[in-house]
Formats: C-alpha cells, structure tokens, sequence
C-alpha cells in the first residue's frame, strides 16, 4: 500500500523571492533569521539538504543530501496560509484574496451585526494578543464581539468563553461566512474564544477556521475520487472546507500534530496523510520570536529519525512550507513572500536536487503522479 506523508511547516519561508518588494518584504528570511538563534539546531535536515536548496547561504552543505530537494516559488498572488495551501493541492490563484487594512466596510458589519444581534469593537487591524488585552474588559462588560483582522485576509472574532460560549462563537462565525462571499471572499473567519480576567486574558486551543471552498480541483478532490484515503492533521481540514478531505484529526500545537502523525503510520492506509505544524507562525512568527521559532524547529528536527524509521517500502516522506513569517524582520510581524523548501525522502525516493521550481502545484502533482492519476492541474511531477 502506498502512503504519503506530506507535512507543512507552516511559515518556513527560506528566502525572499523575486517581487518581494511588491509586498513589503524585501530582505526577509526566515531560515536565515532562525538560523543565527543559540537553539537552532536542525542536523536531520541538514542531512537532508537543507543547506543545498538553491539561495541558501546560511549553513553548511552536505556533500549528499539524503533527500530529493527542490527551492519552491510561489505562482499564485498572495503569501497567506489559504492561497499557499491552495497551491500547494493544485489551485494557483490569480488575484490575492482581499485584505482590510482600514478595517471593514460598515455594510458587512451591520449584516453581521444583525445576524448576531451584538454589536462589535475593534474592527481594525490587530494583534490577537494585544486586542483581547485592549478591548477584553469592554467585550466582559458589553457582550459586543471583538472583530479584527490582519494583513492576511481574515476576520476574526475573539470572545471570553463565559460570555459567548465556544459553539456560539463558532455559529458567529458561520454567520459571518455566509455574509463574507464575493468581493468580499476572505479566506478565513477565524474563531478566537478567550479565557481569563482583566490584565489576564489569554487564548485558548479553541480557535477554528472557517475557510472559502477551495474554487477547482485539487490532489485532495482527485485522491478522494480514486479511493484513496486522505488524511487531515491539524488545520488542513479548515483551509480546504472539508473538501476531498475522508479523516481529520485536530491539534492543539506542533507536539500533538507530530504526535498524531506518527500514530497514523501505526494505521493501515492508502493515500495521503496531509499534516499542518501551525505553531512556528502562530506562536513564533508573528511575534518576532526567532529563539521560540528556532526551538520548535530544533524539536521537529529531533522528532524525525522516529518519523523517518516509521516509514515503510512504500511510503514517502515530504516536507514543506506554505510562505515565510520572518521572525527576524521587525518592519512588519506579517507573512512574508518568500521560497519555500521541498524535501521527499523514502526508499522510493531517489535523492537529488531539483532546483528551483516554478510553482507549489508541482508537489500536488507529484503526490498524484506517485498513486498513477493524472492532475487536473497545472504542475509537474517531481518524482522522475
């Protein structure tokens, strides 16, 4: 039985790719800024390939990496977590998916206002650690919904679970889904529920994305058709709507998700288990905290002889990254345009470096390629 393995790590970006600056990135680099961390330490990678992908300058290189390698451009306009996943299955996406740096227009919030029958605060730009901090006592006091976004193309609503409990805060944002469509299509409504008092408010593991149905075909759509099982660990089930999508599994952070993974190459299967790490965006990224950010790959990097030494004759391994969050780059805490790595590695797999690739769809094409389909897509097989 064949499987395949393919695990996002969420936000590794390994350098800036050539219209950066056309997003406000110029100079960043993830790997580079984690890289000069004391807590760095990715020695399985390294023997991978890591440090052999095209415009890598930041640690050595092997003399022969034991993975098939490939640097990977993005092809679709955006550098968010929706459009990186999208392309990364098959869908490459012309036009970004809409942001709202001045906040949302009045007519979409009374409709929501309307539909909850609560008002709202915020409605600007945030932090989502700062604006439970801001507004979290007049949410406690008024019952109003904080509603805030970012520079992805989200809106999110954070709640004190004793005030509007999780299941409501969920059907909110439903509500919200079904209003944001269109021209107004974000790709995610994102649930934040919160625990905790004045001065002590934090978040808590009950976040929930509410994603856009992926618009065309994707490796999912195809392996699903065939009968082959395709797995979710951690969010991948969010940001595709459920579609093609036969088992999921939730996580509440990058342990439990390597946990889990492993846990299914215990499990007979066919097909693909698709794995997202959220934490090196959410936890570290965002919040410019290259040590957190180097840690958490440190820890992935120390887990992977295990996951390795699971795998059977038929199995593959693939890692990579849906864009970059350079924890480094202080002008912005935002996403950041940048390449992302590719490594497959089994006894299928014949170790060499493929370059530079044009598009993220090739690693959907080369997941179907592996199990005989033909995609529906444009993108090529990096399996040959």
């Amino acid at each position: 039985m064949k499987r395949v393995f393919l695990i996002v790590l969420d936000s590794f970006g390994i350098g800036e790719m050539e219209d950066a600056a056309e997003y406000g990135d110029r100079g960043t680099n993830t790997l580079k800024s984690v890289s000069s961390s004391p807590y760095f330490h990715m020695p399985q990678m390294r023997q991978m390939g890591l440090f052999n992908l095209d415009g890598v300058d930041c640690g050595p290189k092997v003399e022969q990496p034991t993975a098939r390698i490939a640097r990977m451009k993005e092809a679709s306009k955006g550098k968010d977590t929706t459009i990186g996943h999208w392309e990364i299955a098959g869908i490459l996406s012309e036009k970004p998916l809409p942001t709202y740096p001045d906040g949302f227009p009045e007519e979409i919030l009374e409709r929501f206002c309307a539909m909850t029958g609560r008002g709202i605060l915020c409605n600007q730009p945030y932090s989502g650690t700062e604006v439970i901090r801001q507004y979290g006592e007049e949410h406690v006091r008024t019952g109003k919904l904080i509603v805030y976004t970012s520079a992805d193309s989200v809106f999110q609503i954070a709640a004190h679970e004793d005030v509007v409990p999780v299941e409501t805060l969920y059907e909110y944002c439903r509500m919200a889904r079904e209003i944001l469509q269109g021209e107004h299509g974000v790709g995610r409504v994102i649930a934040r529920p919160f625990i905790g008092e004045n001065g002590n408010f934090t978040r808590t593991s009950g976040r929930h994305d509410f994603s856009l149905l992926p618009p065309a075909v994707t490796m999912l759509d195809q392996l699903s058709a065939a009968g082959k099982d395709v797995i979710s660990v951690g969010k991948i089930k969010d940001i595709f709507a459920g579609k093609g999508i036969t088992e999921y599994t939730y996580t509440k952070g990058n342990e439990e998700g390597i946990e889990k993974t492993i846990a299914y190459m215990d499990k007979a299967f066919e097909g693909l288990c698709f794995v997202n790490l959220v934490d090196y965006d959410m936890l570290y990224g965002h919040r410019n905290d290259i040590d957190g950010y180097a840690k958490a790959l440190a820890y992935f990097d120390d887990r992977l002889p295990e996951i390795c030494g699971k795998l059977k004759e038929d199995d593959l391994l693939m890692i990579t990254a849906d864009h970059g969050c350079d924890p480094g780059y202080t002008i912005s805490t935002d996403h950041s345009r940048e390449h992302t790595p590719f490594f497959m590695f089994g006894k299928k797999a014949v170790p060499e470096n493929l370059g530079t690739r044009d598009t993220f769809a090739d690693i959907g094409a080369t997941v179907l390629d592996y199990f005989g389909i033909r995609p529906e897509f444009t993108g090529d097989s990096m399996l040959k």
